[in-house]
């Protein structure tokens, strides 16, 4: 039966230790991000467990995690509707060669490595039953992400957000978003289907393709305009709480959708959010930042430290204790930093940036954060990936998003005479 005294107690310790965290690692430069994603390692086997199985087994028996997981599977939608609120392809205006060129090559360069690599790990760590396909495809587009809710923290923590530096970053990250999401709901689809090697061949895998294609034209095209027609038509546009609800709605219903149709329900989220309104009453009022505002307030606070606990729960740095296995990471942390570090600095090398510049835009790509972690969720939940390769990628996530600040302190303070340019 369900017992909501023991949820309450878990949520009291999931947010007490994800506060605790996330100021303490703020002491060393970093964002509260990442003291909130250790937090949640911490409150699982690779930690807790270890010291005390005994505490781990009294807070999270695993048959009470089904209240905690539905709270997950909520706060991760709701924070991928608040992503696509947050997006503003106008930030492309005057950097779209620039960003464009970076987003692309920060995406196509890791996707090609980890999709390369995918054969010499599939024996080993891909799930019984899963083939090379859908897995080579899910690898390739979790070493391609870019977390834009931490890289944007992190450029307004330093003060880059109006330099040359920050809005490149921001706008590659825009592209990159909708990019990765988009590839990630077409490998949801590859892996769905493959289970079934008929219907990947056939009509079940082609319906869900098109099926999908023609609700985001329809939401992108119809959705958009009857949204922006109705904001239009109210003159006293205010956002209050029943509009605030019916948004919430919105992207519940978008997602039931993209799930219905096989491509994963926080697509749909993400996707709500994108053709919502930017400003009401000629620009004076803002629509989807003030949405976003109200309902991260919610989200970040209380619903994601539960993912993040419910991440670490599923994680155990025990699994790969044989030193092989830690070689394999290391080498996914090498290919993982090399594509996209790599690759975005060398795109915006081309584009007509000094490296120092180029440098600093890779590192920023290089933030992976709540993104990846909601991607390997993903693909652990579908089944594609095993809890091995699982582990691995978490923390590949945890040390690329805290290699950022440091990298960037060493390029910025490399010539203290070159100023980052104003953008």
């Amino acid at each position: 039966m369900f017992d909501l005294g023991h949820l309450l107690l878990q949520l009291i310790v999931i947010l007490v230790a994800a506060r605790l965290a996330g100021r303490a690692i703020q002491v060393i430069g970093q964002p509260p991000v990442i003291g909130e994603m250790l937090a949640g390692l911490a409150l699982g086997p690779s930690w807790l467990g270890a010291v005390s199985p005994r505490t781990l087994e009294f807070l999270f028996p695993p048959d009470s995690l089904g209240p905690l997981s539905a709270l997950s599977q909520l706060g991760v939608l709701l924070f991928m509707f608040v992503v696509g609120l947050r997006l503003d392809l106008g930030l492309l205006r005057g950097k779209a060669r620039a960003a464009v060129a970076t987003s692309y090559a920060s995406i196509a360069a890791p996707f090609a490595m980890g999709a390369a690599l995918a054969p010499s790990l599939h024996d080993t760590l891909a799930p019984p039953g899963v083939g090379l396909l859908p897995f080579a495809l899910f690898l390739g587009a979790a070493m391609s992400v870019t977390a834009f809710p931490v890289l944007a923290r992190i450029l307004t923590d330093r003060g880059l957000l109006q330099t040359r530096i920050g809005s490149v970053a921001i706008a590659s990250a825009a592209v990159d978003d909708v990019t990765a999401w988009c590839i990630l709901a077409a490998v949801v689809a590859v892996a769905r289907a493959s289970y079934d090697a008929t219907s990947m061949a056939g009509r079940e895998f082609l319906v869900t393709i098109l099926a999908s294609a023609g609700y985001v034209l329809l939401v992108a095209t119809v959705g958009r305009r009857l949204l922006s027609e109705w904001v239009r038509a109210r003159r006293d546009f205010t956002l209050t709480s029943p509009i605030v609800s019916a948004a919430v709605i919105l992207a519940l219903a978008s997602a039931l959708v993209t799930e219905t149709l096989g491509i994963h329900a926080l697509f749909g989220a993400f996707l709500a959010g994108t053709i919502v309104p930017r400003t009401a009453r000629e620009g004076t009022v803002a629509v989807a930042s003030g949405m976003a505002d109200r309902v991260e307030d919610v989200v970040g606070a209380v619903l994601l430290p539960v993912f993040f606990a419910i991440t670490g729960l599923r994680t155990s740095i025990g699994l790969i204790a044989e030193p092989g296995l830690w070689g394999v990471f290391a080498i996914i942390l090498l290919i993982a930093v090399t594509g996209k570090l790599g690759g975005s600095a060398i795109a915006a090398r081309l584009t007509g940036m000094s490296w120092r510049e180029s440098l600093s835009i890779g590192a920023l790509m290089n933030t992976r954060g709540l993104m990846e972690l909601v991607i390997l969720n993903v693909g652990l939940d579908i089944g594609v990936i095993s809890p091995a390769l699982f582990t691995m990628m978490v923390l590949m996530a945890l040390v690329t998003t805290a290699m950022t600040s440091p990298l960037l302190l060493v390029l910025l303070r490399r010539d203290p005479s070159a100023a980052p340019q104003k953008a």
